[in-house]
């Protein structure tokens, strides 16, 4: 006996025989394309600049919408003194975010302030970075700090070109070094008057 194949309703004459529907036989599979995963995101170093002060509000909210999905988060406001704060009394917002200060009892507008204090948040910054400690770190005002001389920009260059490859970095505030500025993976330049 041999079966024949039915395509129509079950009350055919096949199936009122007994006989049963022979399949036809499936196409050939396509191969699917080799999907690669990166084993871990790419970080970015970031570049928040203005010729007036003012461009870290945009850099806050990201940080702390980083910090609120899980990322340990570090901001080191280099020139805002004030608190007396320093790297032994971090501000924790979110859980993840720790907020630093130097410890100075007034903000740093020029040069000519005692550097000890930015120095020890710098290299506390550095140590973070080197260890991997944080996902992202927020870099505020450096570009014065280098300006105005309380820290060493080749040194700053070698740290961030030994940063781990998933971390990222945001540099903020006005007289952001040209090396820098050619580090950077994104340069974000707000202005206003234009």
């Amino acid at each position: 006996m041999t079966a024949s194949l039915s395509s129509g309703p079950s009350h055919s004459r096949g199936a009122q025989r007994g006989l049963h529907a022979v399949a036809p036989s499936p196409a050939p599979a396509v191969a699917a394309p080799v999907l690669r995963l990166v084993p871990q995101p790419e970080g970015l170093l970031q570049v928040h600049t203005a010729p007036f002060r003012g461009s870290v509000p945009t850099v806050l909210s990201q940080a702390l919408r980083a910090a609120g999905l899980g990322s340990r988060v570090l901001i080191s406001q280099f020139l805002k003194g004030g608190v007396d704060q320093g790297i032994h009394r971090p501000i924790t917002l979110c859980g993840r975010l720790q907020w630093l200060r130097p410890a100075m009892v007034d903000c740093v507008d020029g040069p000519g302030h005692s550097p000890e204090a930015i120095v020890e948040l710098w290299a506390h910054c550095r140590d973070q970075l080197l260890a991997g400690a944080v996902d992202l770190l927020v870099l505020d005002e450096l570009g014065l700090a280098l300006a105005y001389g309380y820290l060493d920009l080749d040194a700053v260059l070698a740290t961030l070109e030994q940063r781990p490859a998933q971390m990222d970095v945001i540099l903020t505030g006005p007289s952001i070094p040209e090396p820098l500025m050619a580090m950077a993976d994104q340069v974000t330049q707000l202005r206003r008057g234009f």
